[in-house]
């Protein structure tokens, strides 16, 4: 038996590959290392995972039918964890198409290769985005989010969508996890950590959108990491007391549950700002703008469910965390 990690070559498909290898699980990682971002950051981190003797890396893309079925029934996957997707808030609004391949033909790709090859429990990322409109601090997954402000937030609101229909029908057991703003070493370029610590580095003004009026949930990856590990044996079970009438959208009368996974601890932008520069030694220039489309004001992760499920809720202090991606971004980058 062996686990899929799909998006192995990513930024938290790594982190988890590398865990699971630790804890001596086999692991076969997907990737298509599509080029998004800076493909010789997926290599470097895919050159470490294929150190290990129980890793196995396959060159795929979720998109490819054929492929993607002659991969399950190849292999005997006890789980499937389901990180690979288009990501990117803005990015979705250049490029929509790749959101429909990847993260809705794709997924179902996912979801069909579990439903006939009897995985015993998918677990898939879902967003911090799908609250969309959503005002009401902290999040919670029992409350609806039904007005996602992007294509991105609306593909992973459709993937758990699609999710729960499988869940229901074939009573395969699924979780979901919804990531709140997650950064560390070998973080994604994309990602305002690595914007920010790139161009302050370099002498460079930072974009600053809303004026700085933003908070964000930062999650450190080891603990998106050790939320996964902690729910993989975590087989989710019907929720006996759920009603049609009162509808909770966060667990099902199928095995299926949706988790959040961040901070729980909101941190205004401008404060992420000069955390960044006190592990830099620079100050940043900032350049303030309106926000941008498809961006919310804040995010906050109501972290209950997960606590009470599996006894754990993300602590990493920002702090800590930030002077962890420095270390590693000096060192990688030989700045």
């Amino acid at each position: 038996m062996s686990t899929l990690v799909t998006g192995a070559a990513g930024f938290i498909g790594f982190h988890l590959s590398r865990r699971l290898l630790a804890d001596g699980v086999e692991v076969v990682g997907l990737d298509n290392l599509n080029d998004y971002y800076d493909v010789k950051l997926k290599t470097d981190r895919l050159a470490i995972l294929q150190r290990e003797q129980n890793f196995t890396f396959v060159d795929l893309d979720l998109v490819d039918t054929e492929g993607m079925e002659k991969l399950f029934q190849k292999n005997s996957f006890q789980q499937v964890v389901n990180l690979a997707a288009q990501a990117g808030v803005r990015y979705s609004l250049e490029n929509p198409k790749a959101y429909v391949d990847s993260n809705l033909s794709g997924f179902l790709n996912i979801l069909e290769g579990c439903r006939h090859n009897r995985v015993e429990h998918l677990v898939y990322a879902s967003s911090s985005s799908v609250y969309g409109l959503n005002t009401r601090m902290p999040f919670s997954v029992h409350d609806n989010v039904d007005h996602p402000l992007s294509l991105y937030a609306a593909s992973k609101k459709a993937n758990e969508l699609m999710a729960h229909s499988y869940s229901h029908l074939y009573g395969m057991p699924v979780t979901g996890l919804r990531f709140f703003t997650v950064y560390g070493p070998w973080g994604r370029p994309d990602m305002a950590l690595f914007l920010f610590t790139k161009a302050i580095l370099a002498g460079e003004p930072i974009k600053v959108f809303n004026q700085g009026k933003m908070e964000r949930d930062f999650t450190y990856v080891d603990d998106i990491v050790e939320g996964i590990i902690r729910l993989l044996p975590t087989i989710p079970k019907p929720n006996q007391k759920w009603s049609g009438a009162a509808p909770d959208p966060g667990s099902s009368p199928a095995p299926y549950r949706i988790y959040n996974i961040g901070n729980h601890s909101p941190v205004k932008l401008l404060d992420f700002i000069a955390l960044i520069e006190k592990s830099l030694g620079c100050k940043a220039k900032k350049e303030l703008l309106p926000m941008q489309p498809g961006d919310v004001p804040a995010t906050f992760a109501d972290v209950e469910d997960l606590n009470l499920a599996v006894g754990f809720s993300p602590d990493t202090p920002l702090k800590k965390g930030l002077e962890e991606f420095v270390r590693w971004y000096r060192n990688y980058y030989k700045v």
